[in-house]
């Protein structure tokens, strides 16, 4: 049979369950009208009222006292520490002497530089009085030369003019020579004709002897004249070439003497025209030896004075890394104590700062010259007075959380506070008047966006996005998105926590 059915033949059962649903519907009513709190007491447990404040903004930070300045002194080259002249603690001025490594061998170097130097510096200057002598005598000997191939010249055109003159001489001298034998035989001649005419008259006695002999004589000294006149036309004749060879021979030897001194004086000209070119480049040479021995002595003295370390910069000494006799080996780092083998010699620190990490959400907050106040474990009933000099331009992040490094200046505490301690800093804001605020623990996330949950008509929990100022502890800055006397639930109620859920779409 129908289910149905059998309810219509027998309602009772259906009546005895309305009943006792009704019974239990009424008991629940009646429980709560009892024991529940009223709406105002619930509101008042789980809700705050937005109200405004002054805000002291104050950002406390943890940091660690730190040098200004602080420096590893170490030699720039790996040595034996000969002399220390400081203690740890004790303070030192720019410049004071801190030790001495170990620099005999560095100053026989530099003496051997320097006599290096000045041996190339001799070397230039003998080169630099020597050149311009050297190029002064190679053109006394061109022009010597110059000299001997003019003064060749000049005999050979006296030798070439006395061949000519020979040449156009020689046969004058021989025809006047015939001239005069000519004039001589007629002279001649007419002696013999009046001799012999006069012979017949001698024989007749038509003259005297003397007269006789005085025309013998004249024919006599007419023959003797022909002999002279005919010897010296033969010894012109004879004499006449070798003149003229001789003068010729003259002539070949200085046209040789010509050549030879003009040889002569082309290589005393390419001697001098090499030295002209090479004596620059000799001066250059020895100039830039000189240089370079010069930059070898400055680069000794610099080794030699690198073993001298002093300060860089006023300052105290806060650890020593070696002793007296130690070998250091500068790296990039520091040893830890001092020992046989060392990679620095003293730490050096000026001045004192405090470094704190603010995180992430805080940082805007600051500036430079902010306020600051310090306290230290080791003076707690003193606070100590700063100001930030530097917020650093990049986060840093240690176990998954993000935080920025603030350099504080030391106004107070220069003096008592130390290098390494641990410090806690409050960084002084300006105060904010009349700020809406509500407590930090209100502020909720739904949806990716920031706000707070508030009572809706029924005074259950409803989100509503706000725009938050700053977060200072356990208040909260209210932009916008909230007015002041609004209530804001601190926690929820029970049964209520689906509210944080975000719909789904």
């Amino acid at each position: 049979m129908p289910l149905s059915a059998s309810l219509k033949k027998n309602p009772l059962p259906i009546i005895l369950a309305l009943l006792g649903a009704g019974l239990v519907g009424v008991g629940i009513l009646t429980y709560r009208l009892a024991f529940a709190p009223s709406t105002d007491q619930t509101l008042d447990k789980y809700t705050v009222v937005a109200s405004e404040n002054t805000l002291a903004v104050e950002i406390e930070a943890s940091g660690t006292v730190q040098p200004q300045q602080t420096v590893n002194i170490s030699p720039k080259t790996p040595g034996r520490l000969l002399k220390l002249f400081v203690e740890q603690g004790d303070v030192v001025k720019q410049g004071d002497p801190i030790a001495v490594m170990e620099n005999q061998e560095l100053l026989a170097d530099g003496m051997q530089s320097q006599a290096q130097l000045q041996g190339a510096i001799a070397q230039f200057e003998e080169a630099q009085a020597k050149i311009p002598a050297e190029l002064n005598q190679l053109e006394a000997q061109v022009n010597q030369g110059m000299t001997r191939v003019a003064q060749a010249r000049a005999q050979l055109a006296s030798a070439q003019e006395r061949l000519k003159q020979a040449q156009a001489r020689i046969p004058q001298d021989i025809d006047q020579l015939r001239a005069q034998l000519r004039s001589v035989e007629s002279r001649l001649k007419l002696a013999e004709t009046r001799r012999n005419r006069n012979r017949q008259l001698l024989q007749e006695g038509a003259i005297s002897q003397d007269q006789y002999d005085e025309l013998s004589n004249e024919y006599f000294s007419a023959q003797a004249a022909v002999f002279e006149a005919l010897s010296r036309l033969e010894s012109a004749k004879t004499t006449a070439s070798p003149e003229v060879q001789q003068i010729q021979a003259d002539i070949a030897q200085l046209q040789g003497a010509i050549a030879e001194a003009e040889q002569g004086l082309r290589a005393q000209k390419g001697a001098l025209q090499q030295r002209e070119a090479t004596a620059p480049e000799e001066l250059a040479r020895l100039k830039a030896a000189a240089a370079a021995a010069e930059a070898q002595l400055k680069r000794s003295q610099i080794v030699y004075q690198d073993t001298f370390i002093r300060a860089p910069f006023d300052g105290t000494i806060t650890q020593k890394f070696a002793t007296v006799g130690a070998f250091v080996t500068p790296t990039t780092s520091a040893s830890a104590t001092a020992s046989a083998t060392s990679t620095s010699i003293v730490a050096l620190a000026k001045g004192l700062e405090v470094v704190a990490k603010v995180p992430e959400v805080d940082i805007s907050t600051l500036q430079r010259g902010q306020p600051v106040d310090i306290t230290a474990d080791a003076f707690p009933n003193k606070i100590f007075e700063g100001r930030v000099i530097r917020v650093a331009p990049e986060a840093i992040i240690e176990n998954n959380v993000t935080s920025f490094e603030v350099t504080i200046g030391l106004i107070t505490g220069q003096d008592q506070l130390r290098s390494k301690m641990n410090v806690d800093v409050v960084f002084k804001g300006q105060s904010l008047e009349n700020a809406l605020t509500v407590p930090t623990v209100a502020i909720v996330t739904l949806g990716g966006k920031t706000g707070v949950m508030v009572p809706d008509e029924e005074n259950n929990p409803e989100f509503q996005p706000v725009t938050i100022g700053l977060v200072l502890d356990d208040e909260t800055q209210i932009l916008s998105g909230l007015e002041r006397g609004q209530r804001v639930f601190i926690d929820l109620p029970e049964g209520s926590e689906d509210v944080m859920e975000p719909e789904e779409n």
